[in-house]
């Protein structure tokens, strides 16, 4: 009778047993807005769902968002540092360099990064080495040439376009020029711009008529993310048709985009995040490049840019919008 009593009196009672069971912490930073990323973060927390977690139960997500000002992505991991997460997942490569530069150890794993070799992500896709791996929108320069393929066909007597992107994108530069020696055997120019943010639009558009373009590539990016609506209302305006980095910028009214699907890079993520807290190394952890690419259509953009989509695009794509 008594051992029995010592025994119970050493045994922890159940509540004791639920509390000493480690719940994984994840950390989310962004530079833009969680109203910017809420499509993203649904896509994570869906992939997260597909691997049996619970959010907000067996699994507990701790986001943080710059809202714009990526001089805030340090703090912001700080804070995701100090409060010792698990794994930390950001998006393109400024919310993964400011994660670099603050932990070495913490496992980082970016949903959609750009030329993550060049920039100094990873040692390589096949071995990244160090504390980062995850996913790549990189397809090469053919995605960039199948943009302005698009645009020739749906407008053949275009010769000049103007390219947009975000400052603070260094990959863009790059992206730009590969943009720019497609144009060159299509016999098209292209005219660079950047813009800090919603201040600059006016001023951009009034450029992209100084130009002379009448055709405008938009470029993916924490900068414009935010600013999809009113780049597509604004060329509408000024007649321009318009491809878009992904499909979500074809519902907000663009008329044509073609990329890797971005959400898919979300959900594929939280794969990477299941597999290092089974006890995978992300220096051991490939990173992966796009798998699903997409043509989406705005069928009512074209109606009022008055334009007839060539059947041969209409047949390449995936979505339309009515």
């Amino acid at each position: 009778m008594v051992s029995l009593l010592v025994t119970a009196l050493l045994r922890p009672s159940f509540s004791e047993a639920q509390q000493a069971v480690t719940v994984p912490r994840i950390g989310y930073v962004q530079t833009t807005s969680r109203e910017a990323q809420l499509h993203l973060v649904r896509a994570f927390e869906a992939g997260l769902r597909e691997r049996g977690y619970s959010v907000g139960s067996d699994i507990v997500i701790e986001y943080r968002f710059a809202e714009g000002r990526p001089e805030r992505l340090v703090e912001l991991v700080g804070e995701l540092v100090r409060l010792k997460v698990d794994v930390i997942v950001t998006g393109v490569n400024p919310g993964t360099l400011a994660a670099k530069r603050v932990t070495t150890t913490i496992p980082i794993v970016m949903a959609a990064s750009f030329n993550p070799v060049e920039e100094g992500l990873v040692a390589s896709l096949a071995r990244p080495g160090g504390n980062v791996t995850g996913l790549s929108l990189d397809a090469g320069p053919e995605i960039l040439a199948k943009r302005l393929q698009l645009l020739r066909e749906i407008v053949p007597t275009m010769s000049r376009v103007a390219a947009l992107s975000g400052v603070g994108m260094t990959y863009n530069r790059v992206h730009v020029q590969l943009l720019a020696d497609a144009g060159l055997s299509l016999g098209v120019t292209v005219a660079p711009l950047e813009i800090r943010g919603a201040d600059d639009l006016v001023s951009a558009f009034s450029e992209i008529a100084r130009a002379r373009a009448t055709g405008l590539i938009v470029f993916a990016g924490p900068v414009l993310l935010p600013l999809r609506a009113r780049i597509a209302s604004m060329a509408v305006t000024k007649r321009l048709p318009t491809v878009c980095p992904a499909k979500l910028w074809v519902s907000d009214g663009c008329l044509v985009s073609y990329g890797a699907d971005v959400e898919d890079s979300w959900r594929r993520a939280a794969g990477y995040v299941h597999r290092i807290l089974k006890g995978a190394r992300p220096a051991d952890l490939p990173v992966e490049q796009p798998t699903k690419f997409e043509l989406a259509i705005n069928a009512a953009t074209a109606k009022m840019l008055a334009l007839t989509i060539p059947q041969s695009v209409l047949l390449q794509a995936d979505h339309v919008v009515q």
